[in-house]
């Protein structure tokens, strides 16, 4: 699953506007760290291409997770405010979008429907992530849990993901016609499908 979507899926067609205009793209050479772990990082990233190993010091920096397109850097230091508690390196040449914090935060007190679509995307994704691990301690003996005839719950999750899918293909192809022709960057094409009724 890539966890993009849980954000893009709640933001809306404007929010990601921000995003595009606002983030720094990124290319990053095998072997170079990212993210540093105990160490301050400013920014938010969006995984666009490529992949990255996260590793911890406890562990003598043995890998612990890979992340792929799609996957989002540096969330939980943005929340809690926390220095990072492991180290991202790229293993092959990565692409990624920069969210620099000055900018999200003062993006967040001026805009308050976008800050409470961007703190619900967060704990969309922070829960998300925090399943995973418990499915991960568990192992084997991991069982679904039972949301009982909770289905308008799943419907609207299920909504979520898809808009947010659009939503990413869509910043892909706003990023890489910007890269193209910083002109296009600009312009809003007409992409029916990605935009909500």
């Amino acid at each position: 699953m890539k966890r993009i979507v849980f954000i893009l899926g709640v933001l809306d067609d404007e929010d990601v506007d921000w995003l595009v205009s606002t983030g720094q793209r990124q290319e990053i050479q095998p072997g170079e760290v990212l993210i540093h772990e105990g160490q301050p990082c400013n920014h938010l990233f969006l995984i666009l291409d490529g992949c990255l190993e996260v590793s911890v010091q406890a562990l003598s920096q043995q890998p612990i997770a890979q992340l792929a397109s799609g996957e989002v850097v540096g969330e939980m230091s943005f929340v809690d405010g926390l220095p990072p508690s492991a180290t991202v390196i790229a293993l092959e040449n990565t692409v990624v979008l920069g969210i620099p914090w000055e900018h999200l935060h003062q993006q967040l007190q001026q805009d308050t429907w976008f800050a409470s679509r961007f703190y619900k995307a967060m704990a969309i994704l922070l829960s998300s992530r925090l399943r995973s691990t418990v499915k991960h301690l568990q192992g084997e003996h991991w069982r679904p849990v039972s949301l009982g005839n909770e289905t308008g719950i799943m419907d609207e999750m299920e909504d979520l993901l898809s808009m947010g899918e659009i939503r990413f293909d869509w910043l892909l192809k706003r990023l890489r016609n910007a890269r193209s022709n910083p002109w296009e960057a600009l312009d809003h094409p007409e992409t029916d499908a990605s935009r909500p009724e």
